[in-house]
């Protein structure tokens, strides 16, 4: 990886585990704790794709793993986010444009629920077993919930802010040579780009209108 990619990554993902420890984690919420750091490998994954998705996802899991007040094997974690991370990074979009929501929601809601029984299911092999004493199908359905819901407010910042230091400032060049924001798509439901092609459209008519004016007032002056 790319030295800024690993800066902001390292960063992202420090800030994401704390706010997670000190904050989500202490509001004693029904279920399942909103899992920042799982979207901040997500957005991070989108953007970089598969194999930059598996090393952000490892190294956000043993942090995690290592930082307190942790209670499980080291490497438990960081061997889910890697998994999460490689196949989060598959769904990267191949112009790096996000046409609509859907797709991106999917990705969290399949992560969440991919996430909470990848760690079960590992948990189980080294004889953790206290999803099964909190009730798994109950920890699914919150996990998948918190996370879609805080979804929208994480991922398209953590995908700009990737995108800026891969010095791409979230924009595409389309056919016209316009330029349109990735991430829009997201936060509009998809009408983020058509508003963008409405208004350079509503700037060109604006253009070639100030000219045809211009062209009729010389030929008043020729007159």
């Amino acid at each position: 990886m790319r030295v800024n990619r690993i800066l902001l990554s390292v960063s992202l993902v420090v800030v994401a585990l704390v706010i997670q420890v000190s904050v989500l984690a202490r509001l004693h919420l029904p279920g399942a704790v909103p899992d920042l750091l799982l979207l901040t490998v997500l957005g991070l994954a989108l953007v970089y794709g598969h194999v930059g998705g598996a090393l952000v996802g490892f190294g956000a899991g043993l942090l995690a793993d290592l930082a307190p007040p942790a209670d499980h094997a080291a490497g438990r974690y960081a061997l889910v986010l890697c998994v999460v991370g490689y196949l989060a990074g598959l769904a990267k979009p191949e112009n790096g444009r996000l046409r609509s929501a859907t797709g991106p929601m999917a990705v969290v809601v399949v992560a969440a629920i991919g996430t909470t029984l990848l760690y079960a299911g590992v948990g189980a092999l080294v004889g953790d077993t206290a999803a099964r004493h909190v009730g798994l199908p109950s920890l699914l359905f919150t996990a998948s919930l918190y996370d879609l819901l805080l979804a929208p407010f994480v991922v398209p910042g953590i995908m700009a802010l990737a995108r800026r230091a891969d010095n791409d400032p979230l924009a595409e060049t389309n056919s016209a040579g316009q330029k349109t924001d990735i991430a829009s798509g997201w936060l509009s439901g998809g009408t983020g780009l058509r508003i963008g092609g409405q208004r350079n459209g509503l700037r060109a008519k604006a253009a070639r209108a100030r000219v045809a004016r211009a062209g009729r007032i010389k030929g008043v002056k020729r007159l």
